[in-house]
């Protein structure tokens, strides 16, 4: 498929993702919708792949925006001080090369990032390397659900009780 054919069909596919109702709509619907506008069959097995990846990606999109708001909110009702690193929590909207929502640079190898794997969003704690002028992540690190986060959260004064404990010990 041409270059100017799929940024046609990604354009269209967006447009018609960005004026629907997203409870109602469906792949096939918009495989159809944009074949009309368009004028080209999207039927075929390479172009219902390219849909499909575009609108994977549009809907991964959505929801880093949705949570980020959600997280700017919560924010605003807490209400409180920031604990000093400039490079973690408000903000500071970025996106890896996977499209991955970047919530903090731990270091320069290792980031806290939300992804979308499988239908579940995960909160990814990771080492990345460089290849070819791109970030890629290592198997050095975690993926926690929902509910495992929701868990960590909980205990993070036992865990920090616990570093403080040993500190005192050194």
């Amino acid at each position: 498929m041409e270059k100017e054919t799929k940024e046609k069909i990604e354009r269209t596919v967006r447009e018609i993702l960005n004026e629907s109702d997203m409870k109602e709509m469906t792949e096939f619907k918009v495989r159809q919708l944009a074949s009309e506008r368009i004028g080209i069959d999207l039927s075929e097995k390479s172009h219902k792949t390219f849909v499909r990846s575009v609108v994977e990606k549009f809907l991964h999109e959505e929801r880093a925006r949705d949570y980020e708001k959600s997280q700017v909110n919560k924010e605003e009702e807490e209400d409180e001080e920031e604990d000093g690193d400039k490079d973690c929590g408000k903000g500071n909207k970025e996106f890896d090369d996977d499209g991955d929502l970047i919530i903090c640079r731990l270091s320069d190898k290792r980031r806290v990032t939300i992804q979308e794997f499988k239908g579940k969003t995960l909160v990814s704690i990771r080492e990345y390397y460089k290849k070819d002028g791109k970030e890629l992540p290592t198997s050095k690190g975690i993926s926690l659900t929902d509910e495992q986060w929701s868990t960590f959260k909980k205990n993070i004064p036992a865990i920090e009780n616990a570093v403080k404990k040993m500190e005192s010990r050194v």
